[in-house]
């Protein structure tokens, strides 16, 4: 009965975080890329786009990245 594969709670958790990061970032870089096409004229318009498509790739790499430690906290020794 010893010898079964025991969840690395640690991993787990660092994948929970990297989830919930995600979720936070998702949510924020559209609204930050909405405000930015919706101020087309103003002369921050092109850094505001900028920043609103960095953190949807941020949004995305979380994402695969917890998505990776989670599940090598099930399956890894």
């Amino acid at each position: 009965m010893d010898n079964y594969k025991r969840t690395n709670k640690t991993v787990l958790a660092r994948g929970v975080k990297h989830l919930a990061a995600a979720v936070a970032t998702a949510t924020l870089g559209p609204v930050v890329v909405y405000n930015a096409f919706m101020n087309k004229d103003h002369d921050w318009f092109l850094f505001v786009l900028i920043i609103g498509v960095i953190i949807m790739l941020c949004s995305i790499f979380l994402i695969f990245r917890g998505i990776k430690l989670m599940l090598d906290s099930f399956f890894k020794n």
